[in-house]
């Protein structure tokens, strides 16, 4: 049990320090983006025009269609995994 423990601290720390990593370079993006947009108002207007368009054009609601399939159909191997990891778990935890 010790070793489990150990396993599960070190994967939250992992967890932990990807998250602030993550959250460290979206902030130095953020400032990034604003000092750009600050020197260049309308270039940054016209990239976001431009943006605005292509996202106009694009099949937005099939995509999301798609992968609201895709997470449903993947969802079902996913919880017969789920389920067979946690009935291991109890097994091992009624022989110890």
């Amino acid at each position: 049990m010790g070793e489990m423990d150990g396993q599960l601290a070190q994967t939250d720390d992992i967890a932990e320090r990807g998250l602030r990593y993550t959250k460290e370079q979206f902030d130095q993006i953020m400032e990034q983006t604003e000092d750009y947009v600050r020197t260049n108002p309308t270039r940054a207007v016209m990239y976001a025009a431009l943006a605005g368009l292509v996202i106009d054009r694009l099949p937005v609601f099939r995509m999301l269609g798609g992968l609201a399939r895709l997470t449903l159909f993947a969802a079902k191997p996913a919880i017969l995994i789920y389920g067979a990891t946690k009935l291991y778990q109890a097994t091992q935890q009624d022989e110890v």
